[in-house]
């Protein structure tokens, strides 16, 4: 229950915890039971607060799938709460771009490559990668330029 108190655990990372905590003959699976019937263990409650966490840190649809299926979330229930076609993706991936290499757009193929590197590390997809680097303000658009 302390554990509950300070965040929010998906049922197979919370699992994971108390088998290490108190070994694997404890009876933890009707305690996960009677905490999810008292809404106090809520795996979308879970995806939602990761989702929010890791999107506020500038982390792309596609890092926060692998994180939340390493940390034993189902990948059907991960994909439904991160949504990784949303618009919100390519709005971020665009904001983190500007805010880590300014307006302007990439000088050089070595600049537009870096750029595209960096945004694919952050866990952004191609089509997320080529929106924030294309959808530049008309100041800087360099048309034909680059890919």
């Amino acid at each position: 229950m302390n554990l509950l108190a300070r965040r929010e655990y998906a049922p197979g990372e919370l699992r994971a915890r108390l088998v290490a905590r108190f070994g694997s003959q404890a009876p933890i699976d009707p305690e996960l039971e009677r905490l999810a019937g008292e809404g106090l263990l809520s795996e979308a409650r879970y995806i939602e607060a990761f989702v929010r966490m890791h999107r506020n840190r500038g982390h792309g649809p596609l890092r926060i799938l692998r994180e939340l299926e390493r940390r034993g979330v189902e990948p059907g229930r991960a994909e439904a709460g991160v949504e990784p076609g949303a618009r919100e993706w390519y709005e971020l991936a665009r904001a983190w771009r500007l805010r880590r290499f300014g307006a302007g757009a990439p000088a050089s193929a070595a600049e537009w490559q870096k750029q595209s590197r960096h945004l694919q590390q952050r866990g952004f997809s191609g089509e997320h990668i080529r929106h924030a680097l294309r959808d530049l303000p008309d100041d800087a658009v360099a048309p034909g330029k680059y890919p």
